[in-house]
């Protein structure tokens, strides 16, 4: 290079400015906050009960004693017969005729034995949880044929000490049926206990629903349900509760369906059935799981005025499961079971000068429960459920124009039975279109904008059964661990931004026994004496009790955020509060720093509430032993209302922004 070039370069280059500095500007979070695009339901989020993993007996109902009134299979299932020597006939169970309802009991003769001759030990659902201090209410039916028995009753722990009981001496006498009740406390704390009667005397006496109680139900209610499993429940504030399933409605075949009116009136009255989780996979067996409907139609309608829920009962539409025998009645013969539907409205809603309100109003509740919704069917699928749906629609909506039908779309979010069922539904305006995924969290992750191009116009959806499947579907490895947590809740953005077409949403399965499951994975899981909220449970808690009433637009470079940068977001206000309230899940394994613009808001409080749900490690669990590992952590944090909000998100993080605005 001559002089004559270099000089013309250096020139050029002196024109040139650079940058102080390269820093790249914070990527922006814009919420639209005066701009509400659609109103939230009330119901948007919920939960969904199916008497699945030991959910009810042995579950949130809070009897202790398996096969009570002697209606298993086997009638001595649960049972062991205790003697010191045997005599022909001493213990026997009978079956009288006529009473199809419960027609087994036992008949005890005594013949002048002690304590300790002869007896019975009831083992309960995996055992029994057994409280030091807790009051115990034993119940049971007796007819008193002859001479003079009493009754010893023990708790026992795990190695057969006693830990707690009294005496009790029936009153009566004659061949009637009576009911005595006798109350005693526990000694000692036992999560595998087991509770044993010892006869004393010379006569003979029969038993029937022999029963035992915790004091402390929910609402302290006799016969009631597990309390601290109701509390977690409450805990979440659902919009509604879906009940009582479920595969459990479409019953092995229609026999084997749930009838909501053989749920109701004295529980001995209740007709038990087998459950059809008792047979159903032969990785998981269990032959002593029977549905004894203490906890009914009745209770469920109670649980959900409790905690502040609609109910949204679930009816048999005319079909059994189509996995099991796909056995349908007739479309001409569906007359009982549209009746039953009509009868459900009245029982839920009418005055009690009515058939089915004064049947509520006798056990207890005069007021009507004000039922909104009910669904038609569970998961059913093919022209055989829309035909027979369309009957059921157009004698309910003829009587009852007001309530919201759900409306299976079948067992998955895509595929043709799915396409035929969207279509078919569709066209016939129908209110609620029920739609299930148990997919890979994957799935979830790339269908958070599965709703974005429903019509806002047209039937709206129920999110019924979801979760975030870490194996695969059906598969004993599933786990509840954060990885699968977290890509529910990116999914749920979706869904809370299309409030406008997603009207509810729910978890599912609810609960799971630890020794008793036949599903994974499950929001809640309990033994005898615990329970825990899963990671999933949380962030479904997180949506639930942060609902908020409209949506607002919310975008990152002019688009809503559904996985760029794998973040996921959903802006709402509430306006009870006069809050704007940020949902973000990050996903990936960075720490990521977003300003957050209020448009429209020229004044916010300087006080703001951060919520933050995380786990460095995507595979983490809550145990019994680590219940709280994942769960939320919440502050106060101080904003400056004269700059720019700054958001910083944890790895692996759900992070909920409350923001007062003034």
């Amino acid at each position: 290079m001559n002089f004559k070039q270099l000089t013309v370069f250096s020139l050029l280059a002196s024109a040139i400015t650079l940058p102080v500095s390269t820093k790249a500007q914070t990527p922006v979070i814009n919420i639209k906050a005066t701009q509400p695009v659609a109103e939230i339901q009330p119901t948007m989020w919920g939960v969904f009960f199916e008497d699945i993993n030991m959910g009810a007996d042995g579950g949130i109902y809070a009897e202790l004693v398996k096969n009570r009134s002697f209606e298993f299979s086997k009638p001595w299932m649960g049972w062991k017969i205790e003697r010191k020597k045997a005599e022909e006939g001493d213990i026997i169970i009978q079956n009288r005729q006529g009473n199809t309802v419960n027609p087994r009991f036992i008949s005890v003769k005594a013949n002048n034995i002690t304590k300790g001759e002869l007896g019975i030990t009831n083992e309960g659902f995996k055992g029994m949880g057994i409280k030091k201090g807790l009051r115990y209410d034993f119940s049971v039916l007796y007819r008193h044929q002859k001479g003079s028995v009493k009754f010893h009753l023990e708790l026992l722990d795990s190695k057969g000490n006693i830990i707690g009981g009294t005496t009790l001496v029936p009153t009566g006498n004659g061949h009637e049926w009576k009911k005595e009740a006798i109350s005693f406390s526990a000694t000692e704390t036992e999560a595998k206990g087991k509770f044993r009667i010892w006869f004393e005397g010379n006569g003979e006496i029969d038993l029937d629903m022999v029963s035992l109680f915790p004091e402390d139900t929910w609402k302290k209610r006799p016969g009631g349900m597990r309390a601290d499993m109701i509390q977690l429940l409450a805990d979440m504030k659902p919009g509604f509760i879906r009940f009582p399933g479920g595969c459990i409605v479409e019953g092995i075949d229609l026999a084997n369906r749930y009838q909501w009116k053989k749920t109701l009136g004295p529980v001995e009255e209740r007709q038990l059935i087998i459950n059809r989780w008792n047979v159903e996979f032969a990785h998981r067996p269990a032959p002593d799981y029977f549905q004894t409907f203490g906890l009914g139609f009745f209770e469920y309608f109670q649980l959900a005025e409790d905690i502040g829920a609609e109910p949204l009962p679930i009816l048999n539409c005319g079909m059994a499961c189509q996995f099991n025998t796909a056995e349908v009645v007739p479309v001409n013969e569906l007359d009982s079971y549209v009746q039953d539907a009509l009868d459900l409205i009245e029982f839920a809603n009418a005055e009690p000068n009515t058939k089915w309100g004064k049947v509520r109003a006798d056990m207890g509740h005069p007021a009507p429960f004000d039922l909104k919704f009910l669904g038609i069917g569970n998961e059913n699928w093919g022209p055989q459920y829309v035909e027979r749906l369309k009957v059921f629609t157009k004698a309910i909506k003829a009587k009852y124009p007001n309530i919201k039908l759900v409306n299976s779309s079948g067992t998955d979010p895509n595929g043709d039975r799915f396409d035929y069922l969207n279509k078919e539904l569709r066209a016939m305006n129908a209110d609620i279109i029920d739609e299930h995924y148990y997919r890979t969290p994957d799935w979830f992750l790339k269908n958070a904008g599965r709703y974005d191009s429903y019509d806002r116009n047209a039937s709206k959806v129920f999110a019924g059964e979801y979760a975030a499947q870490s194996d695969k579907t059906v598969s004993v490895k599933n786990v509840n661990n954060w990885k699968c947590a977290l890509s529910e809740a990116a999914f749920m953005t979706g869904l809370e931004r299309n409030a406008q077409v997603v009207n509810m949403a729910s978890y599912a399965p609810l609960f799971a026994h630890a020794e008793g499951w036949q599903w994974t994975p499950d929001m809640i899981w309990v033994d005898n004496l615990r329970s825990y909220g899963t990671p999933n449970y949380h962030v479904q808690k997180l949506y639930s009790t942060n609902k908020g009433t409209h949506v607002l637009t919310t975008t990152e470079a002019g688009k809503p955020l559904i996985g760029q940068g794998d973040l996921y977001a959903s802006g709402i206000l509430d306006k009870a509060t006069n809050e704007v309230i940020l949902k973000v899940a990050n996903i990936s394994d960075k720490e990521q720093v977003r300003e957050i613009n209020l448009e429209g808001i020229k004044k916010f409080d300087a006080k703001a509430k951060l919520i933050v749900l995380k786990n460095a490690n995507p595979e983490a669990l809550n145990t019994f032993e680590n219940a709280t590992n994942i769960s939320p952590v919440e502050e106060t944090i101080t904003l400056n209302p004269k700059k720019k909000i700054s958001l910083t998100l944890a790895p692996n993080s759900f992070t909920v922004l409350r923001i007062k605005l003034l």
